[in-house]
């Protein structure tokens, strides 16, 4: 209880979150299927025009996981204050994740920096579930985007990025693997396109 209680306290918890920021409407939630996992979602501004937002979700359950979880979402931190370019921070950060591994975990992750000026957002993706985005009048989408290698996995991979226009009335959703692979009480999964 006391693991679940420090993991939720590090995850952003009031929405919402920048109430004097009007052109921007977020809401997470995180419900582990243990006490404590190793799925995180993370959002903060690196600067006044540009808004980082990640979800991740890190391989195995329990303490361990929740433990390189919150090393992980540190590390994704540090780098996104520094750098604006989604690709260099996953880049970084899984060169960081790969030095001292012994534990062999993983991370996958998908972040995004929108530009809350121009409505851009440039994003990359390390092996994490692909997002859905809805234009302003449009359907909900799933957007097949490139994966690159889960971060923590491997030395030297590369991230490659793509870009977004976000117009005003657009909404992205983005989910761990919980969702696609939660069951009915036939044991049946939601699954992605669904």
């Amino acid at each position: 209880r006391t693991a679940r209680q420090i993991q939720r306290s590090v995850l952003p918890h009031i929405f919402p979150p920048f109430p004097d920021r009007l052109e921007i409407n977020l809401f997470a939630s995180m419900d582990p299927a243990k006490d404590v996992g190793g799925d995180f979602y993370d959002f903060y501004f690196v600067d006044e025009d540009h808004l980082c937002l990640v979800i991740a979700d890190v391989s195995g359950k329990g303490i361990p996981a929740a433990l390189f979880m919150m090393l992980s979402k540190r590390i994704l931190e540090d780098f996104a204050r520094q750098e604006h370019s989604p690709g260099v921070i996953l880049e970084k950060a899984n060169k960081l994740l790969c030095e001292n591994n012994q534990a062999e975990m993983f991370v996958t992750v998908w972040l995004g920096v929108l530009e809350l000026d121009t409505g851009r957002l440039v994003a990359a993706n390390a092996g994490h579930e692909y997002p859905v985005i809805k234009q302003s009048n449009g359907p909900f989408t799933l957007l097949k985007d490139k994966h690159g290698f889960v971060i923590g996995g491997m030395e030297g991979v590369k991230y490659k990025q793509y870009e977004m226009q976000m117009q005003p009335g657009s909404k992205l959703f983005i989910y761990t693997d919980g969702v696609p692979e939660a069951t009915n009480a036939s044991n049946e999964m939601f699954g992605t396109e669904r």
